[in-house]
């Protein structure tokens, strides 16, 4: 035999296999039992391993969920949550920084901030009475997630909102806000909703707000304004002393009102021709005292005797609700509108709103009107007014200050143009001239010598002052009557 032949080796049943054959010990195990057994080619195998992988992955997602509670924090603000708001605009200033300070950069240096590319836009529109009207724009944060760093922790902002269910009363679709840390950093929470409180208290810091009634909901209307000083309003002497301590007095006795069990509550009418200056001095008494405004319309569509209750008893904290011109509100207990359209506010509603047993207490209301013969007495007997006050047309004393506080002090125009001697013969001439026309039956309102002393010099005014005396009903025996059993 050559030594280049190679001896062919033959198995047990006799078929020879080569010089390449593999022996059995060589081959793969696994291979070998998915290859060869029955079972698993049944499909037993494969059911097998997808049980064996959803185990894993349940046990992975239990590890994660473990690891979350045990490492992770979150808080969720709902939107019907004061500090709601207050995040959003806290979210949208440090945007707002952000851009200023690396524009064009995705991240600030500090690393404090990280810009959202997800926003959402909040319109302010204020339609003013002469026709004009303000629109602002503020983006804050839209629905997704957003990261930020705070204090050195990095926090995220999930803002989600759910489409398919909207809150009964106002429709507006429910939101939340889910922030989310490291358990260490739970401390940061509080300490973030100041920050965020701070700020929007700041924005209102040394301003008036005026709140509007939305569904069964206060929100602010416009921007916050400035507070007008409360001598900025002339009224008649002893007018707006009386209102001012009366007032002061009640915010003085809350616990004498609860050792005697009586309601908390106070209620003020002011009644006087138009332009006398009842809303006027409302703000800035208002802003005198740090106090808002909510301003209610009786004549709201949509507003039942149900939404009154809640909105009377759920004004926001230091708010005085005003009410202009209750006597349009209910003409002979019905209210009516051009378009046949009748009030759902029932006279007896507002009546017990005012102070049924459902009544809210710690409230002020004002409420102000043109014509008190037209109110119901029902509507003004004490407990539901508990002052009434009337701010009358200008008075010789009235037309006099608002004369001074125009044309004098510093002002260097009208220092030039008219010497102080002079000045003082002109308020004393515009004094004398309206108690002349008031024995003749004419008057004029506060407002319409401010919108002459506004445009006119102290001159000019004085001369062109007699254009503006109307005839106008004074002020009779009967409408006295009707308030009898108030203490003015």
């Amino acid at each position: 035999m050559s030594t280049s032949e190679q001896p062919i080796s033959v198995n047990v049943s006799g078929i020879s296999t080569g010089p390449s054959s593999v022996s059995p010990q060589d081959g793969s195990f696994l291979t070998s039992i998915i290859g060869d057994n029955p079972y698993f080619q049944a499909g037993f195998g494969l059911m097998g391993v997808g049980v064996g992988l959803t185990v894993l992955r349940q046990g992975a997602m239990l590890a994660s969920t473990a690891l979350r509670r045990r490492m992770l924090v979150e808080l969720e603000i709902n939107n019907k949550d004061r500090a709601y708001e207050w995040f959003l605009a806290w979210m949208a200033h440090q945007t707002q920084l952000a851009s200023a300070s690396c524009p064009g950069r995705s991240i600030m240096s500090s690393r404090r901030w990280m810009a959202s590319h997800q926003l959402s836009v909040e319109t302010m529109y204020e339609q003013r009475k002469n026709g004009s009207s303000s629109v602002l724009f503020k983006l804050v944060a839209g629905p997704g997630t957003h990261w930020f760093r705070y204090h050195g922790a990095w926090m995220q902002v999930k803002r989600e909102r759910e489409t398919r269910s909207m809150q009964l009363m106002s429709g507006v679709p429910w939101e939340t806000l889910t922030l989310t840390t490291l358990s260490r950093d739970r401390v940061l929470f509080p300490r973030l909703l100041s920050e965020a409180r701070d700020l929007a208290m700041k924005g209102q810091e040394g301003k008036l707000v005026i709140h509007t009634a939305w569904g069964i909901e206060w929100r602010p209307f416009g921007q916050p304004r400035r507070k007008r000083p409360l001598r900025s309003v002339v009224l008649e002497e002893g007018v707006a002393e009386t209102i001012d301590q009366d007032l002061k007095s009640f915010l003085e006795r809350r616990q004498w009102y609860a050792d005697r069990g009586i309601p908390y509550r106070r209620g003020y009418l002011l009644y006087g021709p138009p332009g006398s200056g009842k809303t006027s001095f409302i703000q800035a008494l208002a802003g005198s005292l740090s106090y808002d405004i909510c301003v209610l319309n009786l004549s709201e569509r949509g507003l039942t005797d149900d939404k009154l209750n809640h909105l009377l008893s759920n004004v926001p904290e230091r708010s005085f609700i005003l009410i202009e011109d209750v006597d349009a509100a209910f003409n002979k207990r019905v209210k009516t509108s051009e378009d046949g359209y009748q009030s759902a506010v029932t006279f007896s509603g507002f009546l017990n709103v005012l102070d049924g047993v459902a009544s809210g207490e710690e409230r002020i209301i004002f409420m102000t009107t043109n014509h008190i013969e037209k109110l119901d007495p029902a509507l003004i007997r004490p407990g539901r007014v508990d002052l009434a006050l009337l701010v009358d047309d200008a008075s010789p004393v009235q037309a006099k200050t608002l004369f001074r506080q125009f044309y004098g002090g510093d002002d260097p125009q009208h220092v030039a143009e008219v010497a102080k001697d002079e000045m003082e013969n002109l308020a004393d001439m515009l004094g004398h001239l309206v108690t002349a026309e008031a024995k003749a039956g004419r008057r004029v309102s506060m407002a319409a010598l401010q919108g002459l002393f506004i445009r006119a010099g102290p001159k000019e005014a004085s001369e062109r002052c007699t254009e503006l005396f109307v005839t106008r009903r004074t002020p009779s025996a009967s409408d006295q009557e009707v308030l009898d059993g108030f203490a003015v």
